[in-house]
């Protein structure tokens, strides 16, 4: 079949095909061997012709090893032939402990592909097709294929599934049929959906970050409100004599604040009013009987104003109202182990209004109202449910629950988003990330406990937004950066990689692209992509559904995979038209 080497230009080689012999198979993507008295080197058929086969050189046999690339070239006296199945076994594996059965080469009649676990698990992945290409079921099937291995059990897997549409439960809610060590467990937005658990997030383990993403903050002074408003939740959560003081000291600096002021008399009693109005205690109301020499008179009665425009009772005022002022409660430090609500935060940032001077400042009270806007149209709304964790939990604990059923260890948690908008949707998987990159982080061992974290749709979350600018990171760039070396490691699936963080994807180690058309999406996966080369972007675009070209680090060579069919399947297949329609 194959003759003599006619050339080599650059990676290469030109065989001539001997006049009269019959090509009795599809050559193209099959690899061949070069073989030398020294040396043999893989190459891949990458254009046939009547007259010449050409072949791309992948890399070099020695020893029994497949190593990728080529230092020295095959002579032109090498013999050329198709590779046996020993030397196609360095290529796509074979069955042991380590490994697992990613699927199936096409090319050379189903023989399984094998993939070591540390090589792919250990890296990110990035999944990448368009809608109807196999991509859900892939993933399902890549998963699957995992938990089945009869060789290898992963008991302290940790895959964080954030399912946009809910396709996975299907595929994974039986997981404790196949092992009794498995255990499956299902968050969901779906507040009538009953096989689950409802999403809920503790206030209290938030950063300022997460509420600046939460209440989509974008200044940087706002950041400072927040961070004002937080410190004020966790005192007054303390204890009832601490939160007291504490409220009548700010209350006492506003309205002394205020008198201070150059305003008419009328003026400051509106705006003393106002604060008494939103923040009141037992001593600072409209009614609350202030002692005087010999008298008594309520609050507001002691603002009377007099014919020369000041207020009759100004001296009792200032000593009544100066009396709770106690400087030293500002050097007071909370502690963040207190359970508080969004009532409480919306308690504490309208105290934050009245502090600060951020009453005579127009535009810190302007973005500070904006957050205020914010944060009561979250508590007043449907989605305040997904916040109102019952009881207080520390962040080790809510992190072991997340992973934990019934007292037994689960290994797939699968977070069902589909009932969140896209905002609060990307917000919430953004908290989820970084509590998770922060707790792998915190780990005595390092990479001790790995987190993978599955994104569905990653487009939706993993974007070029604006939160390096704000918070001074994104945290899925973040953990594209530093997250692999502390076992934490993101596993991206889209149909549209365009929209999708060049940074995260730059460090994507591992790819299984299924079939995709677009021409954007195609240009910048080239682009973002050293190892993407010309014969891999045509390879994946005649491919069929189920079928992707795998390559990068866990792959000896870019190969096209069949990926087995998942039992059971995940939710995404198309609508049955004619089941539905027909009457």
């Amino acid at each position: 079949m194959f003759g003599k080497i006619v050339y080599i230009s650059d990676n290469i080689a030109h065989i001539n095909i001997p006049a009269g012999t019959p090509i009795g198979m599809n050559l193209i993507n099959m690899n061949v061997v070069f073989e030398d008295t020294n040396k043999k080197i893989l190459g891949e058929v990458v254009d046939v012709s009547k007259e010449l086969i050409k072949v791309h050189f992948l890399g070099e046999i020695n020893n029994g090893k497949f190593i990728g690339g080529v230092l020295r070239k095959p002579t032109m006296e090498a013999n050329v032939r198709i590779v046996n199945d020993e030397e196609l076994e360095l290529i796509v594996g074979h069955p042991g402990n380590s490994v697992f059965r990613l699927g199936y080469s096409p090319l050379y009649d189903d023989k399984p592909v094998y993939v070591d676990i540390n090589e792919l698990c250990s890296n990110h992945l990035a999944i990448f097709g368009n809608t109807g290409s196999g991509k859900s079921y892939g993933v399902a099937s890549l998963i699957q294929s995992l938990f089945y291995n009869k060789d290898f059990m992963p008991f302290r897997a940790n895959y964080m599934i954030f399912d946009a549409y809910g396709e996975y439960h299907t595929a994974f809610s039986k997981l404790n049929d196949v092992n009794p060590n498995y255990q499956f467990k299902f968050y969901t937005t779906n507040r009538m959906q009953n096989d689950g658990e409802l999403l809920s997030i503790p206030l209290w383990l938030l950063s300022i970050d997460d509420y600046a993403l939460l209440l989509e903050a974008d200044t940087h002074s706002q950041l400072t409100i927040i961070e004002r408003m937080l410190k004020l939740v966790r005192i007054f959560s303390t204890n009832d004599n601490i939160s007291n003081e504490y409220k009548n000291h700010l209350i006492a600096k506003a309205i002394m604040d205020i008198m201070y002021t150059n305003q008419t008399a009328a003026s400051k009693r509106n705006d003393i009013f106002s604060i008494i109005s939103s923040c009141s205690t037992d001593q600072f109301s409209l009614e609350t009987p202030v002692q005087g020499l010999g008298y008594i008179r309520k609050f507001r009665d002691c603002f009377e104003i007099n014919t020369s425009g000041t207020f009759v009772e100004s001296n009792l005022i200032t000593d009544y109202v100066t009396s709770f002022i106690k400087p030293d409660l500002e050097k007071l430090e909370p502690s963040s182990d207190h359970y508080f609500t969004l009532n409480d935060l919306e308690r504490a940032l309208q105290f934050t209004l009245i502090s600060e001077g951020l009453l005579r400042n127009e535009h810190m009270y302007n973005e500070a109202i904006t957050l205020k806007v914010r944060l009561h149209s979250l508590a007043i709304s449907e989605n305040a449910v997904f916040f109102n964790y019952p009881n207080y939990i520390t962040f080790e604990q809510y992190i072991a629950s997340l992973v934990s059923k019934n007292n037994r260890k689960a290994q797939i948690i699968n977070f069902n988003l589909e009932d969140l908008d896209d905002r609060l949707a990307k917000t919430i998987v953004k908290i989820y990330s970084k509590m998770f990159f922060n707790f792998t982080k915190s780990l005595k061992v390092r990479a001790s406990i790995p987190f993978h974290l599955v994104l569905e749709e990653c487009h939706r979350y993993v974007q070029n937004d604006g939160d390096l600018k704000l918070l001074g990171y994104n945290i899925f760039e973040r953990i594209a950066k530093e997250g692999r070396k502390f076992g934490m490691i993101l596993n991206l699936i889209s149909q549209r990689p365009v929209e999708i963080s060049e940074t995260v994807i730059s460090q994507c180690i591992d790819f299984l692209i299924f079939k995709m058309t677009h021409p954007r999406d195609l240009d910048y996966i080239k682009k973002m992509l050293p190892n993407m080369s010309e014969e891999i972007m045509e390879k994946q675009k005649n491919l069929q559904p189920g079928t992707c070209v795998a390559f990068g680090k866990a792959f000896k060579i870019p190969m096209i995979v069949k990926m087995p069919l998942p039992n059971p399947e995940p939710y995404s297949s198309n609508a049955n038209i004619i089941a539905t329609w027909k009457a």
